[in-house]
């Protein structure tokens, strides 16, 4: 084999695996990104997110509340879904509030802690009430592991760690994966401070 050619092989070869390495990049969509904030987006982001992606959502076109309610039914009666049956009619409200016909893809207005909405709603001052109005017990259980870690081992996990408080504070707010495995956990910035402090004086304190 002649210089000339030899070199040409070469090139193409290293040229391949350049191709290969770069095809390996793979860049997935964001899945832990957070529905609009609104009225009804903790149920939102604690019911739907355990199967769903937001963009699952945004890539409906646009229906009418009837289209949203039978949907969630459909999650909670088909595919076993755990909706509780007293929050099916306010995740219908807020999905067609803010992916319905005439508001889909439409940001709706910011609900923040220190909005009206937000103060005037008396937070449940124990754990597991506020763990079930936000969908925790889809993924977790205070006993054994589900999608996510039982509650149990957390605290296991954080028993002597002085941070303790604001890694749980950190995994609410902003969600992620890789502390307990690949299973990404869905942001809730929704929960405010104090109830913030209940979920995570509860987790902390489950045996």
């Amino acid at each position: 084999m002649s210089g000339k050619i030899r070199n040409l092989v070469l090139a193409a070869t290293v040229g391949a695996g350049v191709t290969c390495a770069m095809a390996l990049d793979i860049q997935l969509p964001p899945e832990t990104g957070a529905f609009k904030q609104d009225a009804g987006a903790e149920i939102a982001n604690g019911q739907c997110l355990i199967c769903h992606s937001v963009e699952y959502v945004v890539m409906q076109p646009p229906m009418p509340r009837a289209f949203w309610k039978s949907s969630v039914q459909k999650m909670q009666q088909k595919y076993g879904a755990p909706i509780p049956d007293d929050q099916v009619e306010a995740l219908a409200d807020y999905l067609t509030r803010n992916y319905g016909v005439s508001t889909n893809g439409v940001l709706a207005p910011a609900v923040t802690q220190n909005s009206p909405a937000a103060v005037t709603s008396a937070p449940p001052s124990d754990g597991p009430k506020l763990a079930t109005k936000y969908g925790c017990f889809g993924c977790h259980s205070v006993t054994i592991k589900v999608v996510g870690p039982a509650y149990r081992d957390i605290a296991a996990k954080y028993k002597t760690d002085p941070d303790a408080f604001g890694k749980i504070d950190q995994q609410i707010h902003k969600g992620g994966s890789g502390k307990w495995g690949p299973i990404i956990m869905p942001p809730f910035p929704q929960v405010t401070p104090q109830e913030t402090k209940a979920l995570a004086e509860w987790i902390l304190g489950s045996k």
